[in-house]
């Protein structure tokens, strides 16, 4: 068994709590049906690129250590916390301002491009709290951190993560779709997804601020 493998029995256990953290509702998951319902797939995909890549991130600061750094350091924790809440307001304004990305008239509503969306997702997964506090203090403890090949097991199973998350991304973007002609067709409910989305980055926001650090 290559050294950077975990045991079977490990990957299984860490499968099934990955699953449940990727189907449980989130700044991410909020993302991807705002751009799905807004631009179709290629923008919900888009979003989901971008959410992917930052799980990149995560999982190399993860094997690097610099994740246990955070953690451990009060001023830095503090940092993710402020800039993370910041951003996800933003959103929650944005989406209350311009709505979600979905609006029957276009007028006065940024378009988003394919990158621009790759860079929203990128952002809000970097500084989703689930996430963050996943890699910060769930994901070592699959991990015997005695072990000498400790963080090359970190990164196998940040990126095993990754393999997890996107399937479900996707499932949960092609199902979206399927909405968009009737979200299109009642202002009302647009209206009613604007503010939920923004309701729930708001949230998320709040609960980043009063995450703890260890």
């Amino acid at each position: 068994m290559p050294a950077f493998l975990p045991d079977a029995a490990t990957i299984l256990t860490f499968a099934v709590a990955s699953f449940v953290l990727a189907i449980t509702p989130g700044p991410d998951m909020a993302l991807f049906l705002a751009r799905t319902v807004g631009g179709g797939r290629r923008l919900g995909f888009a979003a989901m690129l971008g959410a992917s890549t930052g799980l990149v991130g995560h999982a190399l600061l993860a094997a690097l250590g610099l994740s246990a750094l955070l953690a451990a350091s009060a001023t830095a924790f503090a940092v993710v916390k402020i800039v993370g809440a910041v951003y996800l307001v933003w959103l929650a304004y944005q989406a209350l301002r311009f709505g979600s990305g979905f609006s029957i008239d276009p007028s006065g509503v940024p378009q988003q491009s394919f990158f621009s969306t790759w860079l929203t997702g990128l952002g809000v997964n970097l500084t989703n709290p689930k996430v963050v506090m996943f890699f910060v203090t769930f994901l070592p403890q699959f991990v015997d951190a005695a072990d000498p090949h400790a963080s090359d097991k970190i990164l196998f199973l940040g990126l095993f993560f990754l393999a997890i998350g996107i399937p479900t991304g996707a499932a949960i973007i092609l199902a979206a779709e399927r909405f968009t002609a009737f979200m299109r067709s009642s202002k009302r409910a647009m209206r009613a997804f604007d503010y939920t989305f923004a309701g729930i980055m708001g949230a998320f926001a709040v609960k980043l601020l009063f995450a703890q650090a260890r």
